[in-house]
C-alpha cells in the first residue's frame, strides 16, 4: 500500500534562527509603539533636549546638541517600526542581530531624550561614565573567559574581585598603590589557584567550589572591614591613580573624552582584550588552550598536558580578576567598602556569555552593562519620575534582559564544567 503526501499536508517547522525573528521582530514593532506613545506624545510640544558634547575646559568647548524631543521620538518610532517589518520578512536572517542592536541603541537614544526633555545634559560625560564602570566588567568577563576556554567554570569571580579590592587597599595604604596593585593581582592568582585545585585535582563541583570561595571572600571582607578597617582609618585610605590624557587624541570632540582620556586602568583594559584575542586565536597556547576546552581527552592524545593548561589558565584568570579588583579601589573610589563588588563578578560573566567567549564580545557586551549602570546615575541626577529603586535594578535587569532574550544561542567550549580524568 502506497501512501501519498502533498505539499500541503507538511508541515514546514520554523527554524530556530527564524523564530528568534519572528520574536525580535515582534519586538522591535512593540517598542516603536511604546516609543511613540511614550517618549512622544509623553513629552510637551516644541520640548527641547540639550546634550553637552564636550567638557569643562576642553579644546573644542561649547559643543551642544539641541533636538526637538518629540520628533526624535517619532523617528525612532519609524525607525523601529521599519526595522521590525524588516526583520519579520526573513529575508535576511542573518541581520536579525545587527537590526536588535540599532534598535535597542534608538531605544535607549530616545530614553535620554525624553529624560532630558526641557533640560540640560552632558553626554559625553556619561559615556565617559559607561567607559569607566565598564572596566570592572570586562575584567571580570575576561578572567571568566581565561577559564572557560580550558573547561573551567569561574563562578568565584566576585569572590576575587572583592578580596583584591580589599588586599590592595591594605597594601597600598601602608606601602604605594604600585605594590597594592601588585598585592591585589597576587591575591587573585592565590584565589585562582584555589579553585584550580578544588575544581582540578579534587574535582569538586566546579559551581559549589566557586560558591564557596565567594561566600568565603564576602564574609571574610566585611568582618575584616568592620574589625580592622573600621577602627583604623589609616588603613583605608590607599590613594588613587591619576588620569591622564592623550595628546592630540583626547582633544577630538566626545571620542576624546571617552576614550583617550582615562587613568592606567582603562588603557591597559583596552589592550588586554587586543592581546588576548590575539593569543587565544594566533598563538600555540591559544590552540592548546581552546583544544583543552573543547576536547581535552583529544588534546591529551597529540602531547598537551590538560591538568597544567587549566591550572595556567585559571590562575592568569585570577590575576585578570585581582586587577579587576584593584582598580575598584585604586582607582574608583579610593577606599574599601562592604560587599564594594555589588555582583560586577556575575555581570563580568553574563558579558561573557553576551560576548560569546570572545574577548571582543566581551568588550562590547562590557560598554552595554556599563552604559547601564552610568544611566542609572546620570537619570538620578536629572530627576526623572522613576523611583530609585527601579533606577538601581538597572544594570540588573539589563543582565537578565540579555542573558535571557538578546544572546540567542551561545555555544560555549565543549567540555566546560567537565573535569578531566586521565586514563
Amino acid at each position: 500500500m502506497t501512501t501519498t503526501t502533498t505539499a500541503a499536508e507538511i508541515r514546514i517547522r520554523a527554524t530556530p534562527e527564524e523564530r528568534r525573528a519572528t520574536a525580535v521582530g515582534v519586538t522591535l514593532i512593540f517598542l516603536a509603539a511604546f516609543v511613540f506613545w511614550v517618549f512622544g506624545l509623553g513629552v510637551e510640544s516644541g520640548s527641547v533636549s540639550t546634550f553637552n558634547l564636550s567638557l569643562p575646559g576642553a579644546v573644542f568647548a561649547d559643543l551642544v546638541w539641541a533636538v526637538n524631543s518629540q520628533w526624535l521620538a517619532y523617528a525612532v518610532a519609524l525607525i523601529l517600526a521599519f526595522l521590525g517589518g524588516l526583520v519579520l520578512r526573513r529575508t535576511h536572517i542573518r541581520l536579525t542581530n545587527l537590526a536588535l542592536a540599532i534598535g535597542l541603541g534608538l531605544l535607549a537614544l530616545a530614553f535620554l531624550t525624553w529624560a532630558a526633555s526641557g533640560k540640560t545634559f552632558s553626554l559625553v560625560g556619561m559615556l565617559k561614565s559607561t567607559v569607566v564602570l565598564s572596566v570592572p566588567v570586562i575584567l571580570g568577563g575576561l578572567s571568566g573567559l581565561m577559564c572557560e576556554r580550558v573547561a573551567v567554570i569561574n563562578i568565584a569571580i566576585e569572590g576575587q574581585l572583592l578580596t583584591a579590592a580589599f588586599v590592595g587597599t591594605i597594601v597600598g595604604s601602608v606601602s604605594s598603590i604600585w605594590v597594592g596593585l601588585f598585592a591585589a593581582m597576587a591575591t587573585g592568582a592565590v584565589l585562582g589557584g584555589v579553585l584550580a585545585v578544588l575544581t582540578i585535582k579534587f574535582r569538586i563541583d566546579q559551581i559549589i567550589a566557586g560558591v564557596v570561595i565567594n561566600i568565603f571572600a564576602l564574609g571574610l571582607t566585611s568582618f575584616l572591614a568592620r574589625r580592622v578597617l573600621g577602627e583604623v582609618q589609616d588603613l583605608n585610605s590607599p590613594g588613587r591613580f591619576s588620569s591622564f590624557k592623550i595628546p592630540v587624541l583626547g582633544d577630538i570632540p566626545v571620542i576624546g573624552p571617552m576614550f583617550f582620556d582615562h587613568n592606567m586602568f582603562v588603557y591597559v583594559t583596552f589592550i588586554l582584550v587586543i592581546f588576548v584575542h590575539f593569543a587565544l586565536f594566533y598563538t600555540r597556547w591559544g590552540l592548546r588552550s581552546r583544544s583543552v576546552g573543547e576536547h581535552p581527552r583529544a588534546a591529551d592524545t597529540m602531547g598537551i598536558n590538560v591538568f597544567r593548561t587549566r591550572y595556567r589558565n585559571v590562575i592568569l584568570g585570577g590575576v585578570i580578576a585581582g586587577f579587576g579588583g584593584a582598580f575598584l579601589t585604586l582607582a574608583q573610589v579610593s577606599r574599601f567598602e562592604e560587599n564594594l563588588t555589588a555582583g560586577i563578578g556575575f555581570i563580568g560573566l553574563a558579558a561573557m556569555i553576551f560576548g560569546r567567549w570572545m574577548p571582543i564580545g566581551v568588550l562590547g557586551a562590557g560598554l552595554v552593562f556599563g552604559f547601564a549602570r552610568a544611566l542609572q546615575q546620570k537619570l538620578g541626577i536629572l530627576g526623572t519620575p522613576i523611583p530609585s529603586e527601579f533606577l538601581s535594578m538597572t544594570p540588573y535587569i539589563v543582565t537578565i534582559i540579555v542573558v535571557a532574550g538578546v544572546v540567542g544561542r551561545a555555544r560555549p567550549p565543549a567540555a566546560d564544567g567537565q573535569p578531566y580524568i586521565k586514563d
